[in-house]
């Protein structure tokens, strides 16, 4: 069969196939075939997906970025433009765009979502809530959703209302492994160790290369004092990350069981990453200064 070659459908119709066959390539071609005939939002739409399913979050971002010159007012877009944003790190870009998309969408959950993880990200929670509260109406059944409105409970200190939410969350979508590690998180902070040991169990399970759920599954284990398996959960996470955090906590845990020696080393690696941070960083979280001073007062 020939292809009629000024037909932009059959080009976009040939780059889905080649996409679902994980041949980007041919089906990036396609596509920008399909375009140079005819500009259609759908076929920028897919173009940038492939881009995306390469990681290639940039470039799809340009590809977007040139869709919404012809049409601008495209909520969809505007919102996976925001979305691309956030993944890169860029979250006043990100939220301008998803803003801009609720202007013309204001119920799209999606876009509710991730505006709203955005305002909890900057610690206003309230907010968060009011938007989260209209996205409920709409996907009252997101596990996603459930799970962020049982973190604002949570950086309310409310965490009663936290665990409930994330329990639901977790009822449905049992296997999305930031769920059981954000239940870890509030058992851990309300003290209840067996729990939190079991919440960061079953998200490593599910995660097995988050190396900040090996810190935290060793803090449980020395507070359940388990100081072995505490030891070796830390040396995972080091040996996965350079982090200040983790060496702090390691030493943390090695000098309240008077292994001092050791709790030097990690105090000294602790140091010299910490020295290499910027200004902002440094200062963004208090109670790292203050045990930090601790610490180098009890090693000397």
């Amino acid at each position: 069969m020939r292809l009629n070659e000024d037909d932009w459908e059959i080009w976009h119709n040939q780059g889905l196939c080649y996409m679902y066959l994980k041949q980007y390539d041919k089906s990036t071609d396609c596509f920008k075939q399909a375009n140079s005939i005819q500009q259609h939002d759908v076929t920028y739409i897919q173009l940038g997906k492939v881009y995306t399913l390469q990681e290639d979050f940039r470039t799809a971002v340009e590809v977007y970025l040139e869709a919404l010159e012809f049409s601008p007012d495209n909520p969809e877009m505007l919102t996976t433009v925001g979305l691309l944003y956030l993944r890169l790190g860029e979250n006043y870009r990100a939220f301008d765009f998803l803003g801009n998309s609720l202007t013309h969408d204001p119920k799209n959950p999606k876009t509710i979502l991730a505006a709203g993880s955005i305002i909890q990200d900057h610690s206003d929670m309230d907010v968060a809530l009011v938007k989260y509260r209209v996205a409920a109406v709409a996907t009252p059944n997101s596990a996603q959703l459930w799970n962020n409105i049982g973190m604002c409970f949570f950086g309310k200190q409310r965490y009663v209302a936290a665990i409930a939410c994330l329990k639901r969350a977790l009822y449905l979508d049992p296997f999305e492994w930031i769920i059981s590690y954000n239940l870890g998180l509030v058992h851990l902070n309300t003290g209840q160790y067996a729990s939190a040991f079991h919440f960061f169990s079953s998200s490593i399970n599910l995660k097995p290369d988050f190396p900040s759920s090996y810190m935290y599954l060793a803090i449980t284990l020395s507070r359940l004092d388990d100081f072995e398996n505490a030891c070796s959960a830390y040396e995972k996470a080091i040996e996965m990350e350079d982090d200040h955090l983790f060496e702090l906590n390691f030493a943390i845990t090695l000098c309240n069981n008077d292994e001092l020696e050791k709790a030097k080393q990690h105090f000294a690696r602790f140091e010299a990453i910490y020295g290499k941070l910027d200004e902002e960083t440094r200062n963004s979280d208090p109670e790292i200064a203050e045990q930090r001073q601790a610490l180098a007062s009890l090693l000397r």
